[in-house]
């Protein structure tokens, strides 16, 4: 990194630390009410944030509406220790690497039901899919396998329909700008203590900015609750993502012909029971259908690669509260799938999946609040898989300063490519191993007065083994466990709300991660990363909002020559703005990369230049 940049950095993370305790004095001196937040993800019930001794980022279907990010991936920006990489602009296939794990080491968690495995894939989605209306996004970090098994090495990415509340109300919006970018979205929610709904869909068109890089895309959710007793409550969710992709490959290869296409649906059955006040169970019967079709045309005929996964869900989980000061939760996991991949490997297989949890959670003392879990998941390909999970989390008598920890393992179990893959140069190892992980982190939480909002910094470090590697030394060539990693860095996080209608939100995460076998950096790892959004209501209905994000001192694999190379830094900032013309009808504009920056988050894939998009919405 030069020299100013790093200059840059520091200053800014004294300007932060600096304007904290200012922020704090502003914020008691407020003496509005808030209630104080829950999250789910990071013990599968609700617990209050000031319990959790897991770090856990949360954004709101509020958040992204205010801040008009409606994709998965602009959203997840602006979660410390997330940062993401994009192959190209809209639509393009998207790898996350939560806390510097690999991009196959994050659980997608949807509606429930996970949403990836080692053979089904999220990074199409997560490029161009749009969160619902209703949706709420939390990030739990660390290894989370002791709750939801394999690939939750990184953490779990949960991604809910929320239950709709209150009289029937919707929207319907429009929005048009650079790149030949014609959108539109509509919602609409409501509910009672007997019954409710929701749905969104949201998609559209945009040219984005080279030849044959046209995005066409539609998601939609849908959500109905049904109270059926005092005891039993139903409910069922549908969500899908449809899409249609020019891929041109990377600015060396520039091909005008290569299309890709996706669909992906989830589809759930849940139900809750009481029995008493302290006996209460979840159950979730789902599915999940992916089909991705690749067209690539060439002088020799169109290579069509063809990838189908299709997913069978059982989960069940059960919390009894009937001891003193103690919370216990069990369950099973139950999971059928089926792969076919036309391409590279040529997959046909089929895996089952049968885990079993335990979890307590307990307060010994008043303010002190420990968890312990167990889990073991048994396949059928390649053997079982054990985890376990502890954390711990002190609050002061005022609830203002929380101290945690947590320490957790977690997996990732070898793909059907992996075991089973055949072709001339390339033979599956039916023997392997899953990919190991043991993570640690501690931190502290400070809550603003009044539930204003929160100030965290979390240290972790994550150690990696049994990584699957190509095994060169012998022909047709294999896969083996041999490599060893380490992630570790710290992660700074605000989210806060001030007098005068303003609202902000920071991020910032120091990653090192290092591929121990070959004691080389793991790419596309920025050592710096972050976000930072602020936003304020003015009057006459009139309200404007600034973002950035910004990665430094990364590497990649140069896309011409194949070489290593230092990844050039980047910091992208966007401008948005909201016109309440009348109590229906909001005038929405935003600038994007508003100083029209060259950069690539993937070397040889360039994002996009300065845009600017404006649209309508109308509510009733």
């Amino acid at each position: 990194m030069k020299t100013a940049t790093r200059v840059s950095l520091a200053r800014s993370l004294l300007i932060l630390a600096g304007l904290a305790p200012a922020l704090t004095a502003v914020a008691q001196s407020d003496s509005a009410e808030n209630l104080t937040p829950y999250v789910v993800t990071a013990t599968r019930t609700p617990v209050a944030v000031t319990a959790s001794g897991t770090a856990v980022d949360t954004l709101s279907a509020d958040d992204l509406a205010r801040m008009q990010l409606p994709l998965l991936r602009n959203a997840l920006s602006g979660i410390p220790g997330a940062p993401a990489a994009a192959s190209g602009a809209t639509g393009a296939v998207t790898s996350l690497f939560l806390r510097g794990t690999n991009s196959n080491q994050t659980l997608f968690l949807v509606d429930g039901i996970r949403y990836n495995d080692p053979n089904t894939d999220y990074a199409v989605a997560l490029g161009g899919a749009c969160a619902g209306a209703c949706d709420s996004l939390e990030v739990a970090h660390g290894p989370q396998s002791t709750l939801y098994g394999g690939e939750a090495v990184g953490g779990v990415v949960a991604l809910r329909g929320q239950r709709g509340s209150g009289p029937g109300s919707g929207s319907v919006a429009v929005e048009a700008g650079s790149f030949g970018t014609l959108q539109a979205a509509v919602s609409a929610q409501g509910g009672d203590a007997q019954s409710a709904y929701t749905f969104s869909a949201a998609g559209g068109h945009t040219d984005n900015a080279r030849q044959n890089n046209a995005f066409d895309s539609g998601t939609y959710v849908l959500r109905f609750d049904r109270k059926i007793s005092d005891a039993i409550a139903v409910g069922a969710t549908w969500r899908g993502f449809v899409a249609t992709y020019g891929d041109p490959g990377d600015r060396f290869t520039n091909d005008p012909d290569n299309q890709d296409r996706e669909s992906n649906q989830l589809a759930t059955l849940f139900a809750d029971f009481g029995r008493g006040t302290d006996l209460t169970s979840h159950a979730i019967l789902g599915g999940q259908d992916r089909r991705f079709v690749s067209n690539n045309p060439g002088p020799s005929g169109t290579q069509v690669t063809v990838v189908k996964n299709r997913r069978a869900v059982l989960d069940w989980q059960s919390t009894y509260t009937g001891l003193a000061q103690q919370r216990w939760t069990g369950g099973f996991t139950g999971e059928l799938n089926h792969t076919v991949n036309t391409g590279f490997g040529d997959i046909d297989r089929h895996e089952s999946l049968w885990a079993v949890f335990v979890q307590d959670e307990w307060t010994p003392v008043a303010n002190l609040h420990l968890t312990g879990g167990m889990r073991s998941d048994d396949f059928d390909t390649f053997g079982r898989a054990t985890t376990g999970r502890v954390t711990a989390a002190w609050l002061t008598d005022d609830s203002r300063l929380k101290f945690r920890t947590s320490y957790g393992t977690g997996f990732r179990a070898p793909g059907f490519l992996d075991l089973y893959g055949q072709s001339a140069f390339y033979v599956g190892n039916p023997n392997l191993k899953p990919e190991k992980a043991r993570g640690w982190d501690a931190g502290v939480d400070y809550f603003l007065a009044a539930n204003r909002g929160l100030l965290s910094a979390t240290w972790f470090q994550t150690d990696l083994s049994d990584l699957i590697t190509f095994d060169f030394s012998v022909f047709p060539g294999t896969v083996i466990n041999v490599e060893k990693a380490r992630t570790q860095g710290l992660e700074l996080a605000g989210k806060f709300d001030l007098p005068g209608q303003w609202k902000a939100r920071i991020a910032y995460t120091y990653l090192e991660a290092d591929n121990l076998s070959e004691q080389v950096r793991l790419l596309r790892r920025p050592r710096h990363s972050g976000a930072v959004d602020v936003w304020h209501e003015w009057s006459g209905g009139f309200s404007t909002g600034v973002g950035a994000v910004f990665a430094a001192e990364g590497q990649d694999v140069d896309a011409a020559t194949f070489a290593t190379v230092d990844q050039p830094s980047y910091t992208v900032v966007r401008v948005y703005g909201t016109w309440q013309a009348t109590k229906q009808l909001a005038v929405k504009v935003r600038f994007e990369n508003l100083l029209n920056r060259k950069y690539e988050e993937v070397n040889g894939y360039p994002a996009l230049g300065f845009g600017a998009f404006g649209g309508l919405e109308w509510k009733w």
